[in-house]
């Protein structure tokens, strides 16, 4: 099983526990709130494993660094 699929399916299992603690409310701006609790653990895992070395996270996650750097800015990641 690929990494991709394995990943597909956490979020899939994660989202799906979240609309039953909804109890059939519809949540707000449910994209933003996804985006953002997956981005902050992604940025913070890949510079823990490139050392803090942006460069490299920044050709991992295949963003330029500008934009690495705005995102770790954003979510308080060092």
């Amino acid at each position: 099983m690929s990494n991709e699929v394995r990943i597909g399916e956490a979020v899939h299992t994660a989202l799906e526990d979240y609309f039953n603690l909804l109890s059939g409310q519809h949540p707000d701006s449910l994209y933003e709130l996804v985006i953002s609790e997956v981005e902050r653990p992604l940025f913070k895992c890949v510079m823990f494993h490139c050392d803090g070395n942006q460069t490299k996270a920044a050709r991992i996650l295949g963003i330029n660094r500008g934009t690495l750097r705005k995102k770790l800015k954003l979510y308080e990641v060092n």
